[in-house]
């Protein structure tokens, strides 16, 4: 046979099984599943040696072809390396077949009859041949090889293959069971090509050998091992790419149960914070009508009464400054109850809506906190959720305190910006700025981090923008619903 086909025979033979090897090595490290990697393991270390044996087989026939004589070593050498490789190869065929014995067929019981029968004939065929000294040790070895690892070992991968195939055909892995299939076949070739052997004085090597395939084929046996070493590692290459997609598949269905599983988490987060901040202002409500109801009426009778007692007992009395300061502290009192009822539950809110709150919140805690205050609004005033008013207002509120706790500014800008498709609030002013980063120690952060709750209980969005040295602007935005939208 011309000599540089059998080098492009020999060198796509030794490729396609060191590839196979190659990939599935790389896939016995990649996949999770351990009993994926205990099969792949062995294969991969069939294809690599086998791969590499090819090679080394063609290197001495090359040599041989150019008058070379390599040391005898080398001869046993390549021996145990294609002895090794049918090793790995036996193993695998073996686990396969066991992973998968419940998808076994009628082909399955028929291997596992027969090949033990032909096991023993071909040992005694050799064994006999070699004991009458028809043949030397290294025939002996390399028959046996053949003959006892290769044949047994191709057979199990197919039968193994085949039974996976079935496995992934029930549990409608498709194209998965075509792909193995197609490898089974593969192996199956394989296992017959094991067969044919260089002629030596044994009965079944004088009926199938090298020479009697070439003569009825024209083609050396090498050739058609490299057609079913091609099958092979293609199809199980796609078989792998095949197990990837699903891998990848799986990895992406996990991830979204897990994303639908954390909005679902945020949705009933905020619920819960919504319900909250509605439970907090129908309590702040509550104490403040019975402040008002109660406390004011009580107040109102006390400051009549030392009214009255301060008449009856006369301005000259020695009562009367007692009773006047009494008069001073009722009044005290009353305007801090009022303070008080207003800050849990400002009734321009309920009854004027949040911009009549905001212009009141200027005009009343300016000059309380020693503040100037300036309100200004854009867009056309519209009522929105009760609640989304009661945040905004709270934002304001709480921002307005913190200004003048801690900016060391004396001018704010509340800005109420009715838009389109929301309602944005902002907050600025010129003071000393803070880091928005920084973690601050308990309770310094509280009153943010409470302004970030409440906002996202309505589902808006708070930004805070700060530098040291630059000021603060507070932005919540919120958006409309479609009731508020039309």
């Amino acid at each position: 046979m011309d000599f540089q086909l059998l080098f492009v025979v020999y060198f796509i033979y030794g490729l396609a099984f060191f590839s196979m090897g190659l990939i599935l090595f790389l896939e016995a490290e990649r996949t999770p599943a351990l009993e994926q990697k205990r099969l792949l393991l062995p294969l991969s270390l069939f294809g690599i040696l086998h791969g590499l044996h090819e090679w080394l087989e063609f290197f001495t026939l090359q040599n041989k072809q150019l008058g070379g004589n390599l040391p005898e070593w080398t001869t046993w050498f390549r021996l145990g390396l294609l002895g090794l490789s049918f090793i790995a190869l036996w193993f695998y065929g073996w686990q396969a077949f066991q992973v998968a014995r419940q998808h076994f067929s009628p082909l399955t019981s028929f291997g596992l009859i027969t090949l033990p029968a032909y096991a023993l004939l071909i040992l005694v065929d050799v064994l006999f041949a070699f004991g009458r000294g028809q043949i030397h040790p290294f025939q002996m070895t390399g028959a046996l090889v053949r003959y006892l690892l290769a044949v047994p070992g191709a057979a199990f991968a197919t039968l193994g293959l085949r039974a996976n195939a079935t496995r992934a055909r029930a549990n409608s892995r498709r194209p998965l069971d075509r792909h193995l299939d197609w490898a089974a076949s593969g192996f199956a070739v394989y296992s017959l090509t094991q067969l044919v052997i260089p002629r030596m004085d044994t009965i079944a090597a004088q009926l199938v050998n090298e020479e009697v395939f070439a003569q009825l084929t024209g083609l050396p046996i090498q050739a058609l091992r490299t057609v079913a070493a091609v099958i092979i590692t293609w199809n199980l290459f796609r078989a792998i790419q095949f197990l990837e997609n699903e891998r990848q598949g799986q990895l992406a269905a996990a991830q979204r149960a897990r994303f639908e599983a954390l909005e679902q988490q945020e949705i009933m987060r905020r619920d819960l914070l919504r319900h909250i901040v509605r439970a907090q202002e129908d309590e702040r409500a509550r104490i403040a009508r019975e402040l008002h109801d109660e406390m004011a009426q009580t107040l109102t009778a006390f400051s009549l009464d030392l009214g009255t007692l301060k008449q009856v007992t006369g301005i000259r009395s020695k009562t009367a400054p007692i009773l006047s300061r009494l008069q001073e502290l009722g009044k005290q009192m009353s305007r801090s109850m009022n303070q008080m009822v207003y800050d849990l539950r400002p009734a321009h809110l309920d009854d004027l809506g949040l911009l009549s709150a905001l212009q009141f919140l200027a005009d009343k805690d300016g000059p309380r906190l020693g503040l100037q205050i300036e309100f200004k609004t854009d867009g056309e005033p519209r009522r929105i959720d009760s609640l989304a008013e009661t945040v905004l207002f709270r934002v304001a509120q709480e921002s307005i305190t913190n200004i003048a706790r801690h900016a060391k500014s004396k001018h704010a800008l509340v800005c109420l910006s009715y838009l389109p498709q929301e309602v944005k609030l902002k907050v600025s002013d010129e003071g000393i700025g803070f880091d928005p980063e920084e973690k601050f120690a308990a309770p310094r952060g509280w009153g943010l981090a409470g302004m970030k709750e409440r906002v996202e209980s309505v589902g808006a969005a708070l930004h805070i923008d700060s530098a040291p040295g630059r000021g603060t602007t507070i932005e919540a935005r919120v958006p409309l619903n479609d009731k508020e939208l039309t």
